[in-house]
């Protein structure tokens, strides 16, 4: 399996939150996030990257799962899901988890693969994530 890394910076388009009663500074988030991919693998390199994300938060540190797409310059699209740990310290938001690739269309149908990701929210609705791990195309994908 090709090995992958990149980072992605993009902003909040949607977000939504609840207060959950039950204990003090719990909260519940929708979010979506837009923004662009950076990689030496040119399969990743200048895709659109779209997340949607929950989040489960006691005074602002949970949990966050949620899922993605990348539409690549060819119109290619590739998807997967996301799993992570939210940490908060002082002003400073941190996320640390892991991502599964689940498919695609065109090129990246039967695309399999994995790996981790580092984030941070840079300002109010603004997020920075750097990210690796290892991916395989179909073997049609690749004769093709």
């Amino acid at each position: 399996m090709p090995s992958i890394t990149g980072s992605f910076a993009g902003r909040a388009v949607s977000q939504c939150s609840v207060s959950v009663p039950d204990q003090p500074n719990h909260e519940m988030q929708l979010m979506q996030v837009n923004g662009v991919q950076k990689s030496p693998d040119p399969n990743w390199n200048d895709s659109q990257m779209s997340y949607w994300g929950s989040s489960d938060l006691i005074e602002l540190n949970g949990m966050q799962r949620g899922y993605f797409t990348n539409q690549h310059r060819d119109g290619d699209r590739d998807c997967g899901t996301f799993e992570g740990k939210i940490t908060t310290t002082g002003a400073q938001m941190t996320v640390e988890g892991t991502w599964k690739f689940t498919g695609g269309t065109g090129k990246y149908e039967g695309l399999t693969g994995n790996g981790t990701f580092k984030g941070r929210m840079t300002a109010p609705g603004a997020f920075e994530d750097t990210w690796e791990g290892h991916y395989q195309l179909a073997e049609k994908s690749r004769a093709a």
